[in-house]
């Protein structure tokens, strides 16, 4: 394969394992609010689509984040921990200067000590365990789907590619365009 394909493939690869761990954390988010706060169904996030994009960049990064100390599970687990935490606060903020608040609030759940609400121990415990799974289980595993099917259906590979970037990136207009509170 040459180099510009490669990097061609690369990059799809990784936006493919952007929306995976996004679509993850949707699932993640959904499942908490429906069977732990028995709200039941809410689409957790600010796009309309099963993604959190927070999860998608969460993902990738914690994956570039542990190289070095993967041969480490304990280490590689508090830096998990450590770097989820660190991104949860930072989009709180973010979120909070962008859209006027931030999405979620520990205060009063039983998730253990927070600060302001933005983060919290059982959450920043419940990341660690995430991206150990991310790690060890969920990437390389996915790895291996998306070359397979990159290889036996070359064309399919590139047309469903193409469709969830066209879905993904129109979701993000949308809501950029109509706010927050946007409904199909």
């Amino acid at each position: 394969m040459e180099q510009h394909d490669r990097k061609k493939s690369d990059v799809i690869r990784w936006f493919l394992v952007f929306l995976a761990f996004g679509f993850v954390g949707w699932v993640y988010e959904v499942c908490i609010v429906w069977f732990e706060m028995h709200l039941g169904f809410e689409n957790r996030g600010f796009l309309l689509g099963p993604c959190l994009p927070i999860y998608g960049v969460g993902g990738l990064l914690i994956l570039v984040v542990t190289v070095k100390v993967r041969k480490h599970p304990i280490l590689c687990f508090l830096v998990v921990c450590l770097f989820a935490t660190s991104l949860e606060l930072l989009a709180s903020y973010l979120m909070e200067w962008w859209m006027g608040s931030f999405l979620w609030d520990y205060r009063n759940t039983g998730y253990g000590p927070t600060f302001e609400g933005r983060i919290a121990l059982r959450s920043s415990l419940q990341f660690g365990l995430m991206g150990m799974a991310a790690v060890y289980v969920v990437y390389p595993l996915m790895n291996k789907v998306v070359e397979k099917v990159r290889e036996k259906l070359p064309r399919c590979y590139l047309v469903m590619t193409l469709m969830l970037l066209a879905t993904f990136l129109a979701d993000l207009v949308y809501h950029l365009i109509h706010g927050s509170n946007a409904k199909w």
